[in-house]
């Protein structure tokens, strides 16, 4: 396999913020504690050293065991289990929601890189041990955002009317998804093999949890990934102080506020990804999982007649944690909390909202971690490789919009000159005699000249944009093939990572795909790859 590396900014699919944060731009310095780089993890195993609680290390240790209560695991990963017991063990973690057969591709770019950041930290620092961590986002209840994924340029939805958290819903229904999918797929070896893994994965299980938990240990158990479910109620235990400083005392709202307001100031590019409440946590039942509000002096769960005196909801945080979900804000701290971590791998959305919680980990005595962003790739065939150097193109043309690379395209094939640049100067500078000359005799004719200037600098280029629409017209067939290679490589407009589910390139490649990007994807290496098999 070839691969090329492209600036995250060049690719034009990434936002300023991250951007500059990849730049390690100085003004964005006190929003984070360490840059990624292998360097910088020396201070970072010293600080989580002295900050990770043993007793969590060992509540930890035992929810993760009967998390993983019948689940057959590789070796790898049991050794992980039991690393994950000693002071010298330290985690990095990637998170992802209960996406539908993994959702889109990059839930393998993710993992991926959080596995192959713990192969060079410990080649970096032989004397720690390091366990890649798949967070699932089992209490998120947005539904509608994890139930499809597009194969075939068709979307397998699950049809189903569902609220509460997501991993607890029941796997029922998705027979009618595994039958449409097996007759998507066609036939040969790799094609069973994804109905084998759709059918354990989903119909084998009781709970979206279990199900995901079984696909994830499927992909990525010999790599020894280790997979938590925060939905836990001795992991949840950890977490009241925290939580009833954040409900009574309002600490994220007010830290995260002030945060939000100096990133903001820093660039009008920047755009804001989240905002904090003045509570941060959901109330969560079987079926429910709502916001906690106060009104009128009394906790209220919105949308529902349950409400607290703050006393009351001080007792039921300290009988049921695992009723208290946090929201985006608060469930990075909850995962910093209970886990012996040293960084988070993220895509830029993510990564945008963690550079607004700094300080609220500082007022709170957690660890910030080093932020990470994660692999992100394009996978282009031989025959599209064939295709891009017969129409020579570069990959890099294919991250132009589609006018932008078309306009560029017929102007270099072109057989006569369409870039009237030259021109326009030639009649710029000749205006400027006659503004010259005007000035001299009448200024009054200043404005006509003016006016006669505009005209015919428009003209040329209405001249201009007629001569390449021709050509465009004339050259037809390399517009259309142009086109349909982009829009191959780039469904809807967009990045592959971001449409594409990876059963299709699983059917090309089988088993041996994820070992082929374990090997290409450097998590280190903060470039976009266009990888060519």
């Amino acid at each position: 396999m070839d691969s090329d590396c492209l600036p995250f900014k060049q690719t034009g699919y990434f936002s300023n913020l991250i951007c500059d944060y990849i730049d390690e731009k100085e003004s964005l310095r006190p929003f984070y504690n360490r840059f990624p780089n292998i360097g910088n993890f020396k201070d970072q195993i010293e600080e989580k050293l002295a900050n990770y609680p043993d007793e969590n290390r060992s509540v930890l240790y035992e929810a993760l065991q009967l998390q993983y209560k019948g689940f057959s695991i590789s070796k790898k990963t049991k050794e992980n289990l039991i690393q994950l017991k000693e002071p010298i063990t330290f985690t990095v973690v990637t998170g992802h929601q209960l996406n539908l057969f993994t959702g889109p591709l990059y839930f393998l770019y993710k993992i991926i890189s959080t596995i192959n950041l713990t192969i060079e930290l410990k080649k970096a620092y032989p004397k720690f041990n390091f366990v890649p961590i798949y967070w699932m986002a089992t209490e998120d209840h947005d539904f509608e955002e994890i139930n499809y994924f597009n194969f075939n340029a068709k979307k397998l939805r699950w049809n189903k009317e569902a609220t509460g958290a997501v991993g607890r819903l029941p796997t029922d229904g998705l027979q009618e998804i595994y039958e449409t999918f097996a007759k998507e797929l066609g036939i040969g070896q790799n094609a069973e093999r994804l109905k084998d893994l759709f059918k354990k994965t989903y119909i084998d299980h009781a709970n979206l949890t279990d199900a995901t938990r079984s696909l994830a240990n499927t992909l990525f158990g010999d790599y020894g990934l280790v997979i938590v479910d925060g939905d836990d109620i001795e992991l949840k235990k950890l977490l009241v102080p925290f939580a009833k400083s954040d409900i009574i005392e309002n600490t994220s709202f007010q830290r995260v506020s002030e945060t939000v307001a100096k990133l903001g100031g820093l660039s009008e590019g920047y755009t804001i990804q989240v905002n904090p409440r003045e509570i941060n946590y959901f109330y969560l039942k079987e079926n429910l999982r709502e916001r906690i509000v106060l009104r009128d002096g009394k906790f209220h769960v919105n949308n529902t007649e349950i409400e607290f005196s703050k006393d009351e909801l001080l007792q039921e945080l300290q009988d049921h944690p695992e009723r208290f979900s946090p929201n985006v804000i608060t469930r990075p701290l909850y995962q910093e909390i209970i886990l012996p971590n040293l960084c988070y791998i993220g895509g830029g959305g993510e990564l945008a909202y963690w550079l607004e919680l700094k300080t609220s980990f500082e007022v709170l005595d957690v660890t910030f971690p080093i932020l990470l962003p994660r692999n992100s790739a394009l996978l282009m065939t031989a025959k599209q490789q064939r295709k891009l150097e017969k129409m020579d193109l570069s990959a890099v043309d294919l991250f132009l919009d589609q006018n932008r690379l078309i306009n560029k395209k017929i102007r270099e094939i072109s057989d006569i000159e369409i870039d009237f640049s030259e021109q326009k100067n030639l009649l710029t500078e000749q205006f400027k005699m006659l503004y010259g000359i005007a000035s001299q005799t009448d200024k009054s004719f200043l404005g006509a000249v003016k006016a006669q200037e505009v005209k015919q600098l428009k003209g040329l280029d209405n001249l201009e944009k007629r001569l390449l629409k021709a050509q465009k017209r004339k050259l037809k067939d390399h517009v259309e093939r142009m086109v349909q290679l982009q829009n191959e490589l780039f469904p809807e407009r967009s990045l592959q990572e971001r449409n594409l589910n990876f059963s299709e390139f699983y059917l090309e490649y089988g088993e041996s795909l994820i070992p082929m990007l374990i090997k290409e994807l450097k998590p280190l290496q903060i470039d976009f790859s266009i990888l060519r098999h």
